[in-house]
């Protein structure tokens, strides 16, 4: 089976999971993991690697509209270099410095590949999940979308420096925190903004109507050789670590005043359906 499927499984024996972090005593958390083969291309620097692996783990703290504290991470390789294992601590202090967050250590193992697993921990008393959405709200995302498929692009024609810099996001901790007192429901789009779109729209038991133009990252249509593959590497690669969002429609003036980011509107919720400029989006994204 695949991750979703062995998701689906693990959501009958686990009734807390099905949102970006668990909740306990007013904490939330998460952790993730990431190999070499699947998630880092050829290419990537240590120092990116480190970045991004701790940075997915924020951007599941900043779905939830909470303040991050901490992260650590395993890192696990055949073997230890210095200049390598420096590069990817470093990488991890710098991202969870730029989030106000203290990268506190973690855990070393031998491995057959380069593999490293990360865990975050932030604090809200109130978290927004992905099953408050109604019908008639504003569906919105925060910054722009198809980074991380430019950035393979770069990868796999050798422009690694440029793709580094893509693949290194700030998480939206503070475009979080500032959403939250709007938001309904949040998610990141870690899956691809379409998957993250039927995924709140699942949880929120709604529908929605996304509409074009979508806020597509300058880098795609520096890649992209036509429409049709702007189009997948913004609606459909993901790894993006934005968030999307549903806010009332009075909220929007203040929802938007409240993040530093841009925050765009692309749809609203209806009853049922999720579709794009009226035709069906496919519930397809990122996947393991």
């Amino acid at each position: 089976m695949d991750e979703r499927a062995a998701l689906g499984v693990l959501s009958e024996r686990l009734s807390a999971a099905g949102d970006d972090c668990a909740v306990v005593d007013g904490q939330v958390l998460t952790t993730d993991m990431l190999h070499e083969t699947t998630d880092f291309p050829e290419g990537t620097t240590r120092y990116t690697a480190g970045w991004r692996a701790v940075g997915a783990s924020l951007s599941d703290v900043a779905a939830m509209g909470a303040e991050a504290t901490a992260a650590v991470a395993v890192y696990s390789a055949p073997t230890f270099d210095e200049t390598d294992l420096l590069a990817f601590v470093d990488g991890a202090r710098d991202v969870c410095s730029a989030v106000g967050a203290e990268y506190v250590g973690g855990d070393l193992d031998d491995h057959a590949e380069f593999t490293t697993a990360t865990t975050a921990l932030g604090r809200t008393d109130d978290p927004v999940r992905r099953s408050g959405a109604s019908p008639g709200e504003a569906v919105c995302v925060t910054g722009t979308l198809g980074r991380s498929g430019a950035a393979l692009e770069l990868f796999e024609g050798g422009e690694t420096e440029r793709a580094n810099e893509l693949f290194r996001f700030e998480p939206r901790v503070r475009a979080g925190t500032g959403l939250a007192p709007h938001a309904t429901a949040m998610m990141d789009s870690s899956d691809g903004l379409a998957r993250s779109v039927h995924q709140l729209c699942a949880a929120s038991d709604c529908g929605a109507a996304i509409e074009s133009p979508l806020p597509i990252d300058d880098a795609v249509d520096a890649v992209a050789s036509d429409e049709r593959e702007r189009r997948e590497l913004g609606t459909f690669f993901g790894e993006d670590f934005e968030l999307v969002c549903t806010v009332p429609e009075a909220d929007l003036p203040a929802a938007r005043a409240a993040v530093s980011c841009p925050l765009t509107r692309i749809g609203t919720t209806t009853a049922d359906g999720v579709t794009l400029d009226g035709e069906p989006l496919p519930d397809r994204g990122y996947s393991h």
